[in-house]
């Protein structure tokens, strides 16, 4: 049977090019964004909700799926501690880290009753390291990799794979302000091993990989895929 993949965070860059890919590889496919996705494909259901307050019209809309992509995500300006309010804490937890969780606690009853299930959480290099955001986006994709780890441990004899992907520096739309004038983007090169910015397209293929079952003895793993940044 076809299988079924929710992606968030489809309207733009990373979840973007999963949704497309996915619909390229002929699964059945759910994306959801805050905004609009303009894509069409017979094999593509496009759902426009915020997923910090909206996700029982996920639930009611989208029964059911095999693979979740947990990619939406915002990060929050490189901002120190100090810079920070309380608010704008609570909000980019609720995007990086709550939203997954609740994601995963409502499709993995289901999963676990067919004892089969893949899970992919967006984490980050940030994952690992202080530097690759501010305070609070380096403390959420720490407690995603935390959160995706115990996942895997808690359900890896039942069926379920999980595994976090960990970018480094993506040229997307989330990243776009590092390429104006002034921006970060050409020293952010310089200091990457391979000389370049990674393409969202480059972290779809490794999703389609990881989703595909071929790597059934695989699990936990928070894969790096940033350009060799933390070699350094």
């Amino acid at each position: 049977m076809t299988k079924r993949v929710l992606v968030t965070g489809a309207a733009s860059g990373i979840g973007q090019a999963q949704m497309r890919a996915f619909c390229r590889a002929g699964y059945e496919v759910f994306a959801v964004d805050k905004d609009v996705i303009c894509e069409q494909q017979d094999n593509l259901r496009t759902l426009q909700l915020d997923v910090t307050s909206d996700l029982e019209t996920l639930f009611r809309e989208v029964s059911d799926v095999d693979i979740i992509c947990n990619t939406a995500g915002i990060l929050d300006g490189y901002k120190p501690l100090l810079e920070q309010t309380t608010e704008e804490m609570e909000q980019l937890f609720a995007i990086n880290l709550y939203a997954p969780a609740q994601i995963m606690r409502h499709y993995l009853p289901n999963m676990l009753l067919r004892q089969d299930g893949i899970i992919i959480n967006m984490c980050s290099i940030a994952s690992f390291l202080a530097g690759g955001g501010g305070a609070s986006y380096t403390a959420s994709k720490h407690a995603l990799a935390g959160l995706t780890k115990q996942v895997a441990l808690d359900y890896a004899d039942k069926g379920i794979q999980v595994f976090g992907i960990a970018p480094g520096a993506v040229k997307t739309g989330m990243t776009a302000s590092d390429f104006e004038p002034g921006g970060l983007a050409d020293w952010v090169a310089q200091e990457t091993p391979i000389k370049r910015w990674s393409l969202p397209e480059e972290i779809a293929e490794l999703t389609l990989f990881l989703a595909s079952g071929k790597a059934s003895s695989m699990q936990g793993e928070i894969v790096k895929i940033d350009g060799g940044w933390s070699l350094k």
